[in-house]
């Protein structure tokens, strides 16, 4: 028997369907959730803001305002970025997943679905997002890595490593997004400000360069094959 979450763990449902509103709620808090609800995407923007949840299960089709938008604006918004993201759909095709985890969703899971797994889903998405955290406003502490946002300095092991401007939005936009797929495209806009349809390998060479520089916590940054890139949200255990 899988031991119950703690408390603090509210997770917010995000669909115009009754009944599998309720199904997941019943799940969910059958698995020792608190859980909250709403029918539509502004809603789900209004309840996350408020009651700041640790994870949001998202329906794509929603009246007035889509998942894929309510996602997009989660992210954006500095009190809601670092809510993680299930999303649930009856959307199976790749596009719609492959811009699901651009936009920065944490996992993708189609209907009809397992409320078995759903719930297991849910339970490793928030290990995977909730191990690490920042110690200051400016501070993100990940494994052995520590980067200071206003100071713009990265240390690995408590030694300075020195990253040039570009280097440094790289790691920080996937420190700030840890345990979430970051497309090439979408990271091509974030950090060189390029049109996410331009064909290169200036991602590719960058992460490449990252990781040889941070050494040993350069294993924090994962190659998710077709996707992009995910950095760790803690460092991988030594066998």
């Amino acid at each position: 028997m899988n031991p119950a979450p703690p408390a603090a763990d509210r997770i917010l449902v995000v669909d115009d369907e009754p009944e599998i509103v309720a199904l997941v709620a019943y799940h969910l808090a059958k698995a020792g959730y608190r859980v909250a609800t709403a029918a539509s995407g502004s809603d789900a923007l209004e309840v996350a803001r408020r009651e700041r949840p640790s994870l949001i299960v998202l329906d794509l089709m929603l009246p007035g305002m889509s998942g894929f938008d309510v996602l997009e604006q989660l992210r954006a918004d500095d009190s809601t970025r670092e809510v993680a993201v299930l999303m649930l759909t009856a959307r199976r095709e790749e596009p719609d997943r492959i811009r699901g985890l651009s936009l920065g969703a944490d996992d993708y899971l189609t209907k009809p679905f397992s409320p078995a797994e759903l719930v297991l889903r849910v339970g490793a998405i928030l290990r995977r997002t909730g191990s690490a955290a920042p110690v200051s406003a400016d501070t993100l502490v990940i494994g052995p890595l520590h980067i200071d946002r206003a100071a713009m300095t990265v240390r690995v092991d408590g030694m300075d490593v020195e990253l040039t401007p570009t280097e440094f939005k790289l790691l920080l936009t996937l420190a700030e997004r840890r345990g979430r797929v970051q497309g090439s495209g979408h990271l091509l806009e974030t950090v060189w400000e390029a049109a996410p349809d331009i064909q290169t390998r200036t991602v590719d060479m960058h992460v490449q360069r990252l990781r040889s520089k941070l050494g040993a916590a350069g294993e924090l940054i994962e190659t998710v094959r077709g996707f992009g890139y995910r950095l760790r949200a803690s460092a991988p255990r030594l066998v």
